[in-house]
């Protein structure tokens, strides 16, 4: 978990993208990730779209299922949940679960999507975290779409072939913003959409066993709990916490 966000005052952010992209390692890492966020800005006209990193081909303790049936069934979980947010755009690259690497392929694979979908704000995992474990996944998709942000989406001649074979534009994004921060410095108020966030990570099923950390606990409470920590003193009673980078101008 991120450091207390009332250590000291977060900048409260209510500006709502046109446009945004989710860029997760994990079916499910979206929803736990920025799930509130994108859920309030949907409900307000926000364009989201979604890009899937791995296939989610190991991401389980149920020895009954194979890699290729978890893989499926997770994918199916993925599309429920994000239709139930209103995520108008899933792309799902199928790199394997576990074995992300920052090769330039995948580099090339998110740069084409935000070129593709063109998002003012793009939210994913904080690479540089360092005082909790994180998955080596999360590391990896957290880097390479922060490189594909800047400078490879925004650079005609990094990947030229997008714009000379695929007619895609290069595309500067706006604002980057890293959950599961170490320090976070801004706060949303999701007290209106945490609902539909726990409703929709409900949808991912085959993880639901390994989101209880405690006997008789639920995700929804633990992440209700958490998220009324966040809030404490902001003056709503649920928010989201991340760490921004803006774009110069």
């Amino acid at each position: 978990m991120p450091i207390d966000a009332n250590d000291r005052k977060l900048e409260i952010v209510t500006d709502i993208p046109d446009t945004a992209m989710v860029v997760c390692a994990h079916a499910d890492d979206a929803e736990i990730g920025s799930g509130g966020v994108v859920a309030k800005w949907v409900a307000a006209g926000c364009e989201v779209a979604y890009v899937l990193c791995t296939d989610g081909s190991a991401g389980t303790a149920d020895r009954s299922l194979t890699p290729a049936e978890l893989s499926e069934k997770r994918t199916v979980e993925q599309r429920a949940a994000a239709d139930f947010m209103g995520v108008k755009h899933v792309v799902m690259l199928g790199y394997p679960d576990g074995g992300l690497e920052d090769t330039r392929e995948l580099l090339g694979d998110i740069v084409r999507a935000i070129r593709r979908y063109r998002p003012r704000t793009v939210l994913t995992h904080d690479p540089y975290r360092i005082k909790h474990f994180q998955h080596r996944d999360h590391r990896k998709a957290g880097i390479v779409t922060t490189d594909a942000v800047y400078p490879f989406a925004r650079d005609h001649l990094h990947f030229a072939e997008h714009i000379a074979v695929e007619g895609l534009e290069p595309h500067k994004v706006r604002e980057l913003w890293y959950w599961g921060a170490d320090e976070p410095d801004v706060i949303v108020d999701v007290t209106d959409s945490i609902d539909r966030q726990i409703a929709a990570l409900a949808r991912h099923e085959s993880q639901v066993p390994g989101f209880n950390v405690q006997a008789g606990d639920t995700i929804g409470e633990r992440l209700r709990r958490n998220a009324a920590r966040l809030a404490n003193g902001y003056g709503f009673e649920y928010g989201a916490v991340f760490r921004r980078l803006i774009a110069r101008r």
